[in-house]
Formats: structure tokens, sequence, C-alpha cells
């Protein structure tokens, strides 16, 4: 896994100039969301305008896009759906909910290192706090006692949002295999956050980080298992859709509340 993020963090280093192009102005809302009916945008020159939400969205790679998109669709209905399906019968909904905790909660150096890097001290405060009283009182991380008891809800901050804040754009669209949507900026900003995450410093064992990947993605597809067939359900087109709802998520984050 280190290797495959290695070749992803020069790819995007060498790409990254063109990462001023797509998202000059944030979006207005950090709740919007775009209609997945609305199919209806201008397309210049590679640039996708949605015409409700005025977002430009860079996809120069839209042809190679859309293969990797029905690769993972494919890889989605044959073997991930199920999958998940056998790790839910499995595993009560309780447990699956506190692995998920788990993985937030160790997800604090990112979050962490992120909100000082973007002075965001607001999330700086909220992270620490959940941290803290999730990691005592809520056993290391298994029960979100932050928010049940306290009502301090999660907040998160990664190093794509944190090159946002600091005016670096999107870059061109792409949609890895096995990973998703993303972009130039994003795709940087994940490959930089993995070494922020603790547990590979524990071990180094490339087994290990794929099945911590794997479980924690699968953990999160069976807490919300219609997510991805309700955006081709409604959608006509589901890659558009994809993009569409990818773009507006990660430009509302970059807006301080």
């Amino acid at each position: 896994m280190k290797t495959v993020w290695y070749c992803i963090l020069l790819f995007t280093l060498l790409f990254l100039p063109l990462s001023s192009v797509g998202s000059e102005k944030p979006v207005t809302s950090s709740s919007a969301i775009p209609n997945l009916l609305d199919e209806d945008a201008i397309s210049l020159d590679n640039e996708v305008i949605d015409k409700e939400h005025g977002v430009p969205v860079y996809d120069p790679l839209e042809s190679m896009n859309r293969f990797f998109f029905e690769v993972n669709d494919r890889l989605y209905i044959y073997v991930v759906k199920p999958l998940t399906k056998g790790y839910s019968r499995v595993l009560p909904y309780e447990l699956r909910e506190s692995l998920g905790n788990f993985f937030l909660n160790i997800s604090f150096p990112v979050n962490f290192l992120n909100s000082v890097l973007q002075g965001d001290i607001r999330t700086l405060t909220v992270v620490t706090q959940r941290f803290i009283i999730n990691s005592t009182l809520g056993v290391y991380g298994l029960v979100d006692v932050a928010a049940s008891e306290f009502d301090i809800g999660p907040r998160r901050a990664d190093f794509g949002q944190t090159l946002g804040r600091w005016g670096v754009g999107d870059g061109l669209f792409i949609y890895w295999p096995l990973i998703g949507p993303s972009n130039l900026r994003d795709t940087l900003g994940l490959a930089v956050d993995t070494f922020a995450k603790p547990l590979p410093y524990i071990y180094d064992d490339r087994v290990i980080d794929l099945t911590i990947y794997s479980t924690e993605r699968i953990n999160v597809l069976s807490l919300h298992p219609d997510l991805y067939d309700d955006l081709k359900r409604y959608s006509l087109d589901p890659y558009i859709a994809a993009r569409q709802i990818y773009s507006e998520y990660r430009r509302g984050l970059l807006i301080r509340d």
C-alpha cells in the first residue's frame, strides 16, 4: 500500500500545477447537494459547469474516468456488495457502529495536524475534546461518548481540505480504481494524510495495511448499505451524479462555519 501511495503522490506532484483550474470559488453553502436528476450542464473545453450550482469541474480524463467508474461498479456488484452483506450478517449493527467509532477515533492525528495547518481553532478544539473523551470514557473510542453525552459531534480535517483553504484549486477530476472519485488536490492530500496515521508505524506489513483499509471501507458501507444503490437508482447518469456530489461536498468543506 505504501508503494501505491508513493506513486500517487509522485503523480499528483507532477500535475499539481493544473490545480489552478476548476475551483477558484467555493460553493456558497456546505449543505448544497446537486439534484441527481438534473444532468443539464454546460461543457466547455473539458470543463463541465453545473447550471444549478455554477460549480466548474475540470474533467479532461472523462473517458478514462468512466471506464474506472464501470470497473468499480462491477467490483461493487459482484464482490463488495455480497461481501458487505455477509459482513453485516456476521457482525451486529452495534458492533459495526463501534468499529466505525474506533476508526474515526484513531484518525485523530490527521484531524489534529490539519486543523493546526488550517488555523481552525474550533475544529482543533472539537477533535481534541472528542479524542480525550472517547479514548477514556468511550473505551478506546469504541463508544462515541463525546457525541451522545456531551453533544460534541465529529469534525474532520484532511490535507486536501488544507490545500484548498490555502488557495490550491481542485485540479482535474479523477476517478481512481478501488478508491473512487477524487481530484488531483485531494489525491495528494490523501497520500500525505496516510503518513499521519498511527497504525502503519506500529508494524510494517502491506497485508495488514490492506486488511485494515478494506475492513474500514466495508464497515462504512455496511452502515450505509443503500447509499450507492440510491445514487444509481435516482440519477440519469450515475457517473455525472457522483462527480457532482463529490465536487459539491469537497468544496463545501472549504467554508468555515
